[in-house]
């Protein structure tokens, strides 16, 4: 059977590399797609293809339509068709009240998070065909609305959610299933990056469970969707986040 290749972007670091790893093991090849951490981006491809997948790496911006272009162009020829979609690449700039974020980081917010999976999904929606999937990586701030925090990529998320049901209605006639996954807090560098590199497990006492989650955790959940055993599941947003 051919493998499934599948473009995972965002694949450096947390989440997105737990997902290259998770696939790699349940068969995927894939182009791993980043936009800072070429480092860390060729350790992730190591791992992958010391899991016996073929990996590409791809630098790139996806809010910029040419590098979205370029990331595909690449799975395709040197991969084959794509069959997957993980649109996992997000920013969320420093913590902080709506009042004190500046104009550049919402643009920053709005074009990677919002700009950058609809540019993916475009994409993928004009050459994928029966069997293909979409996961995208929301978040729990959609419903949550993260005041206080960063309600600008509370704001982006919610607008993933309602892409993920309008385009799974959309290409559904199509034989394409996408999907979301919408992680609660979890271990990961980005709250380092956020300013606040404590702040997963400090939140812990909020979340049911009382812990963070794993990358590993949210990984298994975008594998799943985008298994065989998910081949009716579409327009769904898949609440990752240890019951809050």
């Amino acid at each position: 059977m051919t493998r499934p290749v599948t473009v995972v972007t965002g694949g450096s670091r947390g989440i997105g590399a737990a997902t290259c790893r998770r696939l790699a093991a349940d068969g995927h090849d894939l182009v791993l797609g980043y936009v800072r951490a070429a480092e860390a981006a060729e350790s992730v491809a190591r791992q992958v293809r010391e899991a016996g997948a073929r990996c590409e790496t791809v630098h790139g911006d996806t809010s910029v339509e040419a590098d979205v272009e370029r990331l595909f162009e690449v799975a395709e020829t040197r991969l084959g068709p794509v069959t997957g979609l993980v649109n996992n690449a997000a920013v969320t700039g420093p913590l902080g009240r709506l009042a004190d974020t500046s104009t550049d980081v919402l643009r920053r917010v709005v074009d990677v998070n919002l700009m950058g999976t609809l540019l993916c999904s475009r994409r993928a929606a004009r050459s994928m065909t029966e069997g293909g999937a979409i996961v995208n990586v929301s978040s729990g701030a959609a419903t949550l609305g993260s005041p206080g925090e960063y309600v600008h990529y509370a704001a982006t998320k919610a607008a993933v959610d309602a892409l993920t049901v309008g385009l799974a209605k959309e290409l559904g006639p199509d034989g394409v299933r996408v999907n979301a996954v919408a992680p609660g807090v979890v271990d990961t560098e980005m709250h380092a990056e956020m300013g606040d590199p404590d702040r997963a497990h400090r939140m812990a006492a909020a979340v049911p469970l009382r812990r963070p989650g794993r990358a590993e955790e949210i990984a298994a959940a975008i594998a799943w969707l985008l298994s065989p055993e998910a081949s009716y599941t579409t327009g769904a947003v898949l609440r990752v986040a240890g019951g809050r």
